[in-house]
């Protein structure tokens, strides 16, 4: 019952970041921000080879043609953000799948080694693309962090959700020769699919632990409205109340089996790399077709179309088409959700951030998550009881689900 009203409270914050504005001042947000060389970049690459059903994140049918003329223009924007005084050193590199196109990603990379002091980058692929000649040039670009999105290990279950380009046992095969090739591989698994049932979930769970993979990443269903429709009309009811039953075998089988919990999604052999950018800076820039920035409380949204990213960028523009300025208080409380996402809260980085304590500025919200044994409060942090772990893992699954709204709202309308 907890879990399920914080997540309605969280639905109702998260729709906060829907109400966009179309006319902004965007270099004036840019000069706002006070440090300009301590934000991670996100870098957006829209393409696949194949469409899963359950995706929100902007993506395209992987055209040759369109992916290296989209590369290009990634690069002028990264330019832009860089004459204007922004440096970046670490990288997520998502999508899609950002390693289609091998050569036009090597050839970006090494233009990030040539603008950028890059200290890591994390990077998406799929396990498709897992093969050697890949593993090598990847490994040889200085990727750290590698992260496979398996999905699961069922071939019926793979067939459903669109991802035929690989048998499970050949994902096996391709996962063991990319481990120990890189500091950190990670791959992704779903719970909670519309047809997916919890035996079959322990076997994704166990054959990931016989693999010895450094971490895994445990993310829920979390469609948008029209996905939701189209899921439930193909398969069954999206019934989130299995979850807790799915996060239940998480905990017993991964996080008391000797894996660190690095967020409530994500577990770890040691202390390895994670991917969510959003748990380490408080704000951080975005680039490419659907990337989202957030910069000194100002949520920015670039366009999803394609031809307006490139017309734009030719034209000297930042693709940037919607914005937010958060108020303080929805600025810190998005800023608690992603900590305690990360399972803690430093409460005098808190004060830096927003010069004033947390048990001033979110007294409700503390004291209420302190109560229901949510959290648990020390003299330098706020961290997340292993009780309340599948409560924020709620949370955070119905602020995506807030974004991937967003997302099928600029995708449907090509903004």
């Amino acid at each position: 019952m907890i879990a399920q009203l914080a997540g309605l409270v969280t639905r109702w914050e998260g729709k906060k970041f829907l109400k966009l504005k179309q006319d902004f001042n965007l270099e004036q947000i840019f000069s706002s921000v006070k440090d300009r060389k301590g934000l991670p970049l996100y870098i957006h690459v829209p393409f696949c080879r194949k469409l899963c059903p359950f995706c929100c994140f902007n993506r395209y049918l992987f055209k040759e043609d369109l992916a290296r003329n989209y590369f290009l223009y990634l690069k002028r924007e990264l330019d832009m953000y860089l004459e204007r005084g922004f440096s970046f050193s670490s990288f997520y590199i998502g999508g899609g799948t950002p390693t289609v196109l091998m050569d036009e990603l090597m050839d970006f990379i090494g233009y990030l080694n040539q603008k950028c002091s890059v200290n890591e980058i994390s990077l998406e692929t799929t396990p498709a693309e897992l093969t050697d000649n890949n593993i090598r040039r990847l490994k040889e670009a200085g990727i750290k962090r590698l992260s496979a999105g398996v999905q699961s290990f069922n071939d019926e279950y793979l067939k459903a959700m669109g991802r035929t380009l690989c048998t499970a046992e050949e994902s096996k095969k391709r996962l063991v020769k990319a481990q120990g090739q890189f500091t950190t591989l990670n791959i992704d698994l779903i719970f909670n699919f519309p047809f997916q049932n919890l035996d079959n979930f322990r076997k994704d769970v166990e054959t990931f632990k016989e693999l010895g993979i450094d971490q895994v990443t445990f993310y829920p269903l979390m469609p948008s409205p029209h996905k939701k429709d189209a899921l439930e009309k193909k398969f069954n009811k999206v019934d989130f109340s299995r979850e807790k039953q799915y996060y239940d075998v998480i905990l017993a089988e991964v996080y008391r089996r000797g894996y660190i919990a690095s967020t409530v999604w994500c577990f770890s052999t040691g202390n390895q790399m994670i991917d969510e950018y959003i748990v380490d800076s408080a704000d951080y820039a975005a680039i490419g077709s659907g990337s989202v920035s957030l910069m000194n409380g100002n949520f920015l949204v670039n366009t999803f179309s394609l031809g307006n990213y490139t017309k734009m960028l030719s034209s000297g523009s930042f693709p940037v088409i919607l914005s937010r300025t958060l108020t303080l208080k929805e600025y810190a409380r998005y800023y608690f959700l992603t900590k305690l996402f990360g399972l803690k809260i430093n409460k005098r980085a808190f004060s830096q951030q927003f010069g004033s304590e947390i048990q001033d500025l979110l007294k409700t919200e503390l004291a209420v998550l302190k109560i229901a044994n949510i959290v648990k409060e020390t003299d330098g942090e706020i961290k997340v009881t292993p009780e309340g772990m599948f409560t924020i893992s709620v949370m955070m699954r119905e602020f995506f689900a807030s974004l991937n709204t967003l997302r099928e709202m600029c995708i449907e309308k090509q903004m």
